[in-house]
């Protein structure tokens, strides 16, 4: 039910409000930071579209009078399977693997639990939104529903290649009556503007964070309150990301990422340096090792930038500030700047398949230089 989504409390309820007088938009952009829950409460208002449970009124009415979903009947739990989007996308997509290769290329990923709503994530391995993905939404929303009342379509990504994006926009021209599509993004800005002008827009806006906090000492019982405090603040505020967040791989990859900035900053023993990113190998489990690397790098980075504009408070790190306060006694601007822009390249080149290790040392060595 709605009482189960956190914050964004307005949001929620004037979609509600929109959706119980019959005046849903057709297109709705949900925009907002990852894991502020674009996708979880797209899921909710779907199910309330088309939910079949008691009390029976269209849609079923909570206790504060406003459209909500019983979680229960048939609709809800067929499209509820589609809720955990990340097993389903695998699935999806490990079903693809097996294909032979010549219906490989022609076979796109899509998640459908329930025949009335669709789920388009980008399509692997470019993770963009392709016009055959487009091409199957518009072969199917004149269709009637079969057993909704709403053809729901959900478009999980904002990046679109530029034929996709061409082909979405003679839908939401004239989208028929009963047929609504959810586009999420991160930044509605990554959305062409003439998307943007058939949708409306609405944002979800970070949990403050000793909200988050309150919530994480119900669902996360396992943490205590300093961890609490660190996992509020690294999840910038978002559910979802603060829900999953896996703070003992975060504090491994952080203990490596001060190592790196120290090297970088200046540190003219380099052992420390070498320890670390020997271990970074090739594979898929090096890859993602890396990965974590480099996100972890990019936080501290800002971190310090905090630290020298004056901003202490803005610190997501602040069980690490004395490490970090060090690091930002010895660059300046400029050199945060170039550290970022080289940590940029180096990320690009992880995608060319370049040696990690190397290139890790080659970015602790030469971050600031000019």
């Amino acid at each position: 039910m709605f009482s189960d989504f956190h914050g964004n409390v307005e949001v929620v309820t004037r979609l509600r409000q929109m959706l119980g007088r019959g005046r849903l938009p057709h297109g709705l952009v949900l925009a907002g930071p990852e894991g502020a829950g674009k996708y979880t409460l797209a899921q909710m208002l779907t199910k309330a579209m088309n939910c079949l449970g008691p009390p029976r009124n269209d849609p079923p009415v909570s206790r504060d009078g406003l459209p909500d979903f019983c979680g229960r009947c048939a609709n809800c739990v067929r499209i509820a399977q589609a809720d955990d989007l990340r097993a389903r996308f695998e699935e999806a997509v490990e079903a693809r693997e097996a294909l032979r290769d010549a219906d490989k290329r022609e076979t796109r990923i899509f998640v459908q639990t329930h025949p009335d709503v669709t789920i388009i994530p980008p399509d692997p391995p470019q993770m963009m939104i392709k016009v055959d993905q487009v091409r199957r939404v518009i072969a199917s929303i004149y269709l009637r529903p079969a057993e909704a009342r709403e053809r729901v379509y959900i478009f999980t990504g904002s990046a679109f290649m530029k034929e996709a994006a061409n082909a979405l926009l003679k839908v939401l021209e004239e989208p028929p009556g009963y047929a609504t599509l959810f586009l999420l993004a991160e930044n509605a800005g990554a959305l062409l503007p003439t998307i943007r002008s058939r949708c409306v827009t609405f944002t979800l806006t970070p949990l403050p964070v000793a909200e988050l906090e309150k919530y994480l000492e119900k669902s996360r019982p396992e943490l205590n309150a300093r961890q609490r405090a660190l996992v509020a603040r690294l999840a910038g505020g978002a559910v979802g990301r603060a829900r999953t967040f896996d703070l003992a791989a975060y504090i491994a990859a952080r203990l490596d990422a001060l190592t790196l900035l120290a090297a970088a900053a200046g540190d003219a023993d380099h052992s420390a340096l070498f320890q670390v990113t020997e271990r970074y190998r090739a594979g898929a489990e090096g890859k993602e090792k890396t990965d974590q690397l480099v996100r972890t790098t990019y936080s501290l980075l800002q971190d310090v930038m905090m630290l020298k504009s004056g901003a202490p408070d803005l610190v997501r790190n602040h069980d690490a500030v004395p490490q970090l306060r060090a690091i930002s006694e010895r660059v300046d601007f400029d050199w945060l700047a170039r550290a970022a822009q080289r940590l940029g390249e180096l990320e690009a080149g992880m995608r060319r398949n370049l040696l990690r290790s190397l290139s890790l040392d080659a970015w602790a060595v030469g971050a600031g230089e000019r």
